[in-house]
């Protein structure tokens, strides 16, 4: 398939844009695990971002009820028209995926012919430069998807993963652990791309939650203190979310809500668990109404 790859990039007169992050995947091995991962039916609509040349559209096409693949680059956009003709259930949108109202774009293609909704699946080979911001778009945008299939950097991956206590452990472990179960797939060494990344990639599945593991007074708030607590990791919790600025309680009322919930004020951020982020969130909740 690399062949296959630089046949049609040569073809198409077309260089991989460093900008874009484009690293094309090349295996057919990890394609179709990347597939099977996802766990496609006739019944799923699949969001695919960064279709590239369309190679892993064309196996999820095979599978999915229908594929909507949201690519930026004009130039791809364009020839993937050509490239995936035979496929009537694909759908391309040339257009930056941070920018975009996934849920109006989505929507006219989450209802097969005859009137059944679909589920709705994500899969991706994420540029490394806006991975973070991808998946939190997609997290907190309320797509109701059943669950998410990406490519990300592999210390990407770590942190996703990641428990309280570890060096990898952070706001988007938090993010990732209060609206998901991440599974990882596998990891892919740079070799099964054009051009090859100069990192290791990994595949993580995310299952998306219908009802989040914590109950939250205030979605906003509770990541308001995540972000505060990880912020200034080598600071103690209570220096952290005193200095954050936008907590809305001065140190005197932290180290009160600290001790009320306990937890030790000399304590960091990456040992707190989403349960006592959640509820240190809460009683600030309480206390701001007050």
């Amino acid at each position: 398939m690399e062949a296959d790859v630089r046949r049609i990039l040569r073809k198409l007169n077309i260089r991989p844009s460093k900008s874009l992050g484009q690293n094309f995947l090349t295996d057919g091995w990890v394609l179709q695990r990347i597939t099977e991962a996802a766990e496609l039916t006739p019944n799923d609509t699949v969001l695919e971002i960064g279709p590239g040349i369309g190679n892993l559209t064309s196996y999820l096409a095979e599978d999915a009820g229908c594929v909507v693949a949201v690519e930026i680059d004009k130039r791809l956009a364009q020839v993937l028209h050509d490239l995936l003709i035979g496929y009537r259930n694909v759908h391309i949108i040339n257009a930056d995926i941070l920018r975009l109202d996934l849920k109006k774009e989505l929507a006219p293609f989450m209802t097969s012919p005859d009137g059944t909704p679909r589920s709705l699946k994500v899969v991706a080979n994420l540029p490394y430069y806006i991975t973070t911001p991808v998946i939190m778009k997609l997290l907190e945008n309320g797509l109701d998807a059943e669950c998410m299939v990406i490519m990300v950097q592999k210390e990407v991956a770590a942190r996703m993963m990641a428990k309280p206590g570890g060096k990898d452990y952070g706001a988007l472990s938090v993010s990732v652990g209060y609206y998901s179960r991440p599974t990882v797939i596998m990891d892919v060494p740079p070799d099964c791309f054009i051009p090859q990344p100069g990192v290791d990639s990994t595949v993580v599945r995310l299952d998306l939650y219908k009802t989040p593991p914590v109950e939250l007074k205030d979605r906003d708030l509770f990541f308001k203190v995540v972000k505060a607590a990880f912020g200034q990791r080598r600071k103690t919790l209570l220096n952290a979310l005193n200095n954050a600025g936008y907590i809305g309680a001065d140190k005197e009322q932290i180290r009160m809500l600290l001790e009320r919930v306990g937890i030790d004020e000399m304590q960091r951020g990456e040992t707190l668990s989403i349960q006592q982020f959640a509820q240190l969130a809460n009683e600030l909740h309480d206390l701001l109404k007050q």
